[in-house]
């Protein structure tokens, strides 16, 4: 029996070509532990770091004293390859120019969010850099089974056993958001909305009742339901409303007896989950109507002083987050907490997904600056 060896991470090299090294680690969800051994054993092998491993998730922190505690959080999870013969956001990566560290970036999680986790490690091996310590204490984290269901998050796994590891004064998500800062998320929330028939056989239709046919009030009034935009602490939020999936039917001669429509309800963090889902039964009165899942949102806490400082020094005008993401955890332990990382998020999980050089380079650059503050 053999033993793979651990893949080693150089942390002081050019974070662009970090990011390379990261990406040709495959760490599809589920798939994390060579990703994570090698994460692990370059945060020990950086002085001043105290580092704590939970499963395929790892917390590595500073202890220097400081008034101020700022989080860095990202997963190191991607969604499957790409089936796609030729897609280029696959394992291993590639560089459009040929050169390594020059030009587009191209493979799966270049964007989502392997770019956002280079950035973390390259701060944690260069912040002790020429005896300058950082202004604030720093906590990294890094953790699995973010592109999967709730209940698998290495995160929320690291708040039930460590959330002490987890105070902070604010957080930054390093999901990808184009090096603009981007305060709060929408929440999600799931339904089933069920109707019932009877069923027959489709030559005598009439002796049954169509399950489906009786499914059409709902698509009415979600296709003509306009959604809102709330402003949240000076953020426009947009919300939508749509049916996502539809089923029933047992065979072609059978009249339906039972027909579900699937519900996805992104709502502005303005509300709860039980307020919202108040606002989905009002619009459906008169059906089945059943919550399957649901996500609080957060709100952006851009007036804490830390993100004031934060946005500052970033320098853009920041932006409402309409997807869900885990800065929704941060806030429900009290951690204001924003998204911002290097990459566009409308390239996550495409198969031709890209990052440019460049753009985590800036990223690292304002990061590291701004904790020196």
């Amino acid at each position: 029996m053999t033993v793979e060896s651990v893949p080693v991470l150089d942390l002081r090299q050019d974070v662009a070509l970090l990011t390379a090294a990261l990406m040709d680690i495959n760490s599809v969800s589920g798939n994390e532990t060579a990703l994570a051994d090698a994460v692990e054993d370059g945060l020990r092998a950086i002085p001043g770091l105290h580092v704590v491993r939970d499963g395929d998730a790892i917390v590595a922190r500073t202890e220097l004293g400081r008034p101020e505690r700022v989080i860095l959080a990202g997963h190191l999870d991607t969604v499957p390859l790409p089936v796609t013969e030729g897609a280029r956001g696959t394992v291993p990566s590639t560089w459009d120019s040929g050169v390594p560290g020059s030009g587009l970036l191209y493979g799966r999680g270049a964007t989502d969010m392997k770019g956002g986790v280079a950035v973390q490690l390259a701060l944690a091996a260069s912040m002790f850099d020429g005896g300058a310590e950082p202004a604030k204490d720093v906590t990294f984290v890094f953790y699995d089974h973010e592109e999967v269901e709730a209940e698998k998050s290495g995160l929320g796994r690291l708040v039930r056993n460590y959330p002490e590891l987890l105070r902070g004064d604010f957080a930054i998500l390093l999901e990808p958001t184009d090096g603009t800062v981007e305060g709060g998320c929408n929440g999600t929330m799931r339904f089933d909305v069920t109707t019932v028939g009877e069923a027959a056989h489709s030559a005598r239709a009439w002796m049954g009742h169509n399950a489906i046919h009786d499914a059409a009030p709902i698509l009415g009034r979600l296709a003509a339901y306009e959604p809102r935009t709330i402003t949240v602490d000076g953020l426009d939020y947009r919300e939508s409303l749509n049916a996502v999936k539809i089923h029933g039917g047992t065979a072609g001669n059978v009249i339906p007896d039972r027909c579900v429509v699937e519900i996805n309800y992104r709502f502005a963090p303005d509300k709860n989950p039980d307020q919202a889902e108040a606002h989905v039964r009002e619009l459906l009165q008169g059906f089945d109507v059943v919550r399957t899942d649901a996500a609080a949102g957060a709100r952006p806490g851009l007036n804490h002083p830390a993100a004031a400082s934060f946005v500052a020094a970033v320098g853009a005008e920041p932006k409402p987050k309409y997807g869900w993401t885990d800065v929704a955890r941060f806030s429900e332990l009290g951690v204001p907490a924003v998204n911002f990382g290097p990459g566009d998020a409308l390239l996550a999980h495409k198969d031709n997904e890209h990052v440019d050089a460049d753009a985590i380079r800036e990223c690292f650059r304002a990061l590291r600056l701004w904790l020196a503050d």
